[in-house]
């Protein structure tokens, strides 16, 4: 069977969702964000032979798992025979409530319930400890290992898309395409995959979810990255300030991100 080629950025594949490469972009000074090393997605655990083989021909030497320990138990990520890249990730929970698992509250699921949700989860993120943790060792990463690197949780939209645009905004990359490269979740060619992964268990906990709030829930919209901004920049002043005092990415390290990473 052959495999119809999804549209740039996406790279094609059969079960994995929301693969796509996140370079290409204009910097710090006019160049550009490489492209062929930097890559996002959501979890792997329906990867088929094809998916594993693109993942293994893509040189990805790390992977930054942003999901908790009970998320990669339930949905361990599939791998390449040859597979032989470090994985990074958490010792324990990454969030209290991800939008897959359902939440304590039980009641009917409406678009302004599932928009709220989503608001909540990007207002804790900045103060979240583990994924200060993570995001420190993703930056780590950047920094002292070569060849590709990819980041992603469960749905490679939240979680994952924070950190793709905190790198950016490292990068020297404008907000402006900091949040078209974000919002690109919405135009992802496997929204099949990941209602698959996580629809029956978002309904066996809410029962019947509106249409909206199914959107609101597995997408992203601009003002969720934009929550993440206003409260990074409400309580350090801005989103540098941030990076350097709680993330350890002061000018220093953003110049050593920028050599290797900018062309």
């Amino acid at each position: 069977m052959i495999r119809e080629p999804f549209p740039e950025p996406f790279l094609t594949t059969d079960g994995i969702h929301n693969l796509r490469d996140y370079g290409g972009y204009e910097g710090a000074d006019g160049a550009h964000v490489r492209k062929g090393l930097l890559y996002r997605s959501g979890q792997h655990i329906e990867a088929s032979e094809a998916d594993l083989d693109l993942v293994q021909s893509l040189d990805i030497r790390t992977i930054v798992d942003f999901r908790g320990l009970s998320e990669r138990t339930s949905f361990p990520c599939a791998r390449h025979s040859d597979f032989s890249a470090e994985v990074i990730a958490f010792e324990g929970e990454t969030t209290s409530s991800p939008p897959h698992e359902g939440g304590l509250d039980k009641t009917d699921m409406t678009a302004e319930k599932g928009r709220q949700r989503m608001i909540s989860v990007y207002t804790r993120m900045p103060v979240n400890p583990a994924m200060i943790g993570m995001f420190k060792r993703y930056f780590q990463s950047l920094e002292t290992r070569g060849g590709g690197n990819l980041i992603h949780c469960f749905a490679g939209k939240d979680r994952t898309g924070v950190g793709a645009s905190l790198l950016l905004h490292v990068l020297g990359v404008h907000y402006d395409d900091i949040g078209t490269e974000f919002m690109l979740t919405n135009d992802a060619p496997t929204q099949h995959i990941l209602e698959r992964q996580s629809l029956p268990r978002m309904e066996a906990h809410y029962g019947e979810i509106e249409p909206e709030a199914i959107r609101n829930l597995i997408g992203v919209r601009e003002e969720y990255i934009g929550t993440y901004w206003q409260e990074v920049t409400r309580d350090h002043g801005s989103i540098d300030n941030y990076l350097a005092q709680t993330l350890g990415v002061d000018e220093q390290r953003k110049a050593r991100l920028r050599d290797r990473l900018l062309a």
